[in-house]
């Protein structure tokens, strides 16, 4: 892998991403659903703090990331475009890695407006920083994880539906699972508990960032990834 190849790839998807007004109309439903839920409800709850955002996130992410990368490889090979790609002096690896940068960056950029939240809630009350800070940091690892399965997903079908419905279903496993321990048996429950993204999620939105929560989102990552460049490989 160089670099260099991983950055062309990664301007090439990422000036596809920002031309496609499929992203700016997914990042207003985003930001529309995001700030409805949270401030329909801050008033009402009565505490100076982004928990409901936070609690929120995961679920939104499930299906608003999904559809941001439903169409990185599906889309090549509706069109065709993957085979002249391929052609490219560029690595399986290369083209796995750039298109995750260029579409990371993309849900990166998605989140960001929400930065501003903090900014209001602090002006209605002393807003405690340490878990609005824990909190946009495990959404960044979440995202990461998320946008690696939705590769995946994509890489496994030349339908962008399809995609987006594996995807969803992976990611919404993964953050409904800790919530339904009470229907598994016990010796199930310290597995299931740690497969949940929600639970290692919420573990950092409290402000305390613990090494496990991280190494399990990279790893989640780093798997997804790995399997979209197996799935490749065997295409070559």
């Amino acid at each position: 892998m160089k670099l260099n190849s991983t950055w062309m790839i990664f301007k090439r998807e990422f000036r596809s991403l920002f031309i496609s007004p499929v992203a700016y109309i997914i990042i207003t439903l985003f930001l529309v659903t995001a700030g409805w839920f949270f401030f329909s409800t801050y008033f009402l709850v009565g505490r100076v703090d982004m928990r409901n955002f936070f609690n929120l996130l995961p679920l939104i992410f499930t299906f608003t990331i999904p559809a941001i990368t439903m169409r990185v490889f599906a889309e090549e090979y509706r069109s065709g475009s993957y085979e002249i790609l391929v052609t490219l002096p560029l690595t399986r690896l290369d083209i796995v890695l750039g298109k995750f940068f260029s579409t990371f960056a993309m849900v990166l950029i998605m989140v960001a407006p929400t930065l501003v939240y903090p900014l209001f809630v602090g002006t209605t009350g002393s807003l405690d920083m340490g878990p609005v800070v824990g909190g946009f940091v495990g959404a960044i690892f979440l995202a990461a994880s998320f946008t690696a399965i939705g590769i995946l997903a994509s890489s496994l079908t030349h339908n962008q539906i399809v995609a987006f419905i594996i995807a969803v279903a992976i990611n919404f496993f993964l953050v409904m699972v800790d919530r339904m321990l009470i229907l598994v048996p016990g010796f199930l429950v310290g597995i299931l508990q740690y497969l949940g993204a929600n639970y290692h999620f919420q573990s950092v939105a409290k402000g305390v960032i613990d090494s496990r929560d991280l190494i399990y989102f990279l790893s989640v990552s780093y798997l997804a990834l790995h399997l979209t460049y197996l799935v490749h490989r065997e295409k070559s």
